[in-house]
């Protein structure tokens, strides 16, 4: 078992008894499951949406080459760059190549999943370049010190008594401010920065490729300040999140809505198609398209595990997993947690490091039920372990006891031997973890298999 498995464990047994984190992440992942049947109202056959999603996203990967092409013809005819980064470091250099060239001392950046990938605050840092957090939750976190908890709520572990107390350590507010007045405070000291910044840094809810534009979804307005303010915007997006025309929007767009938060239609909805065109008043100078893949080709190249690619990052799956709500988001030791973070992860940052993440699941099939564009999670995740196991990843220990069990489930005398107390005290004593937070194992004294020839006088 590898040194992130065991840590994995660890503060999975930490978390899962810590009533207090439970009680504020079931409270609040409650309130998004009791307004998301009402979003899905608006739709007139939400599972036809959902398959219609699906088909478009399939279309889209499978023709990615050709779909990421157009884009970048499309975006580069307004004044726009675009740079393929093959990897997490390739597209850091050229970040910080693009801050230098720019004299950025200040840069502020919206929510984005595909930055906390490649660390990109930290590096920032390491060069000098002062990196902001604009959205209220990912700016608890970064005042914290702790990465994002959820996809789309990163905060979503704390309740307004951590932040009122966070934020009197490190602002200096009240211990008594209310949510309303800790947001003023955020407020009053963000919007200092939009203007002080030289780079702006936004991710991409979706690369449009028929016009050459991006996509981005907000709730606070923070992503438009933060490309609108600075000279230079930077966009860092995941080649996976293309659809191929403009009109898959009106799809697309109230699916993650919905699906994330309940809402109808986010709040703010951009599109952005490049840098400030000459009859235009706002807007950035220079416009950059990041097109990062950092390992998601490996999944292309699968054809079972390229479904994963759909994902629009709704979040839906994190809440109705079962797990997710008992070790929260932080316990993975990944960017992307919860289902959709178990079956990536591992494919894009090695399945020896990982593997473990695929059986942290239930395997209930909630995650697919609840799945914007109907991908077959649970189903990835035991492809996923068979994989793993094809591999010989498993460990010796585990390797032997499946084998000990094939050959007992072929000869039925095995199975029938020492039933009730030598059975009680070998499984039992071998397989403690079953029993830790259990009640021990209480075999039966016959079989069925015993039971049935008794009664049939086989």
């Amino acid at each position: 078992m590898s040194n992130i498995a065991e840590t994995f464990l660890e503060e999975s047994e930490v978390k899962a008894a810590d009533l207090k984190h439970r009680r504020t992440i079931n409270f609040n992942i409650g309130r998004y499951n009791a307004v998301v049947p009402q979003g899905k109202m608006q739709f007139d056959d939400v599972h036809l949406a959902r398959e219609r999603a699906k088909n478009t996203k399939w279309r889209a990967i499978e023709t990615l080459d050709q779909q990421l092409e157009q884009f970048e013809l499309n975006f580069t005819k307004r004044g726009g760059k675009v740079i393929w980064a093959e990897t997490a470091a390739d597209a850091m250099k050229e970040i910080i190549s693009i801050c230098e060239a720019k004299n950025c001392k200040t840069l502020v950046k919206s929510k984005s999943m595909v930055t906390e990938e490649i660390h990109l605050n930290d590096h920032l840092q390491k060069h000098g370049i002062e990196s902001i957090e604009t959205d209220l939750g990912e700016y608890i976190q970064q005042l914290d010190g702790e990465a994002p908890y959820h996809i789309v709520t990163p905060a979503m572990h704390k309740s307004k008594e951590d932040v009122a107390q966070l934020f009197h350590e490190k602002l200096g507010t009240p211990l008594d401010y209310t949510p309303e007045q800790l947001t003023i405070k955020a407020r009053e000291i963000l919007r200092e920065k939009y203007v002080q910044a030289e780079v702006g840094v936004t991710g991409a809810n979706f690369i449009i490729s028929d016009i050459g534009a991006v996509a981005v979804t907000e709730n606070e307005g923070n992503g438009r300040l933060s490309c609108a303010f600075p000279k230079t915007h930077i966009v860092v997006v995941g080649i996976e999140k293309v659809i191929p025309s403009l009109t898959d929007l009106g799809l697309f767009w109230p699916l993650l809505s919905t699906f994330g938060t309940g809402q109808k239609i986010t709040v703010y909805n951009s599109i952005i198609a490049g840098p400030r065109q000459a009859n235009e008043l706002d807007g950035p100078e220079d416009m950059y398209v990041i097109l990062l893949d950092n390992g998601r080709t490996n999944i292309l190249q699968n054809p079972k595990q390229r479904e994963s690619l759909y994902c629009i990052r709704c979040g839906a799956c994190l809440n109705a997993c079962p797990v997710y709500k008992n070790i929260g988001g932080h316990t993975y030791g990944a960017t992307y947690s919860g289902p959709i973070g178990s079956i990536i992860t591992p494919n894009l940052q090695g399945m020896d490091d990982f593997k473990h993440l695929s059986h942290a699941s239930s395997l209930c099939g909630n995650c697919t039920e609840v799945c914007a564009v109907k991908i077959n999670l649970h189903e990835l995740l035991l492809d996923n372990r068979k994989e793993a196991a094809e591999e010989g990843l498993a460990s010796f220990g585990e390797k032997a006891a499946w084998k000990l069990w094939k050959f007992a489930s072929l000869h039925r005398g095995m199975m029938n031997m020492g039933n009730g107390p030598l059975k009680n005290k070998v499984v039992n004593g071998i397989f403690k973890g079953w029993t830790k937070h259990r009640s021990t194992l209480n075999f039966s004294k016959k079989t069925f298999n015993e039971l049935w020839k008794e009664q049939n006088k086989l």
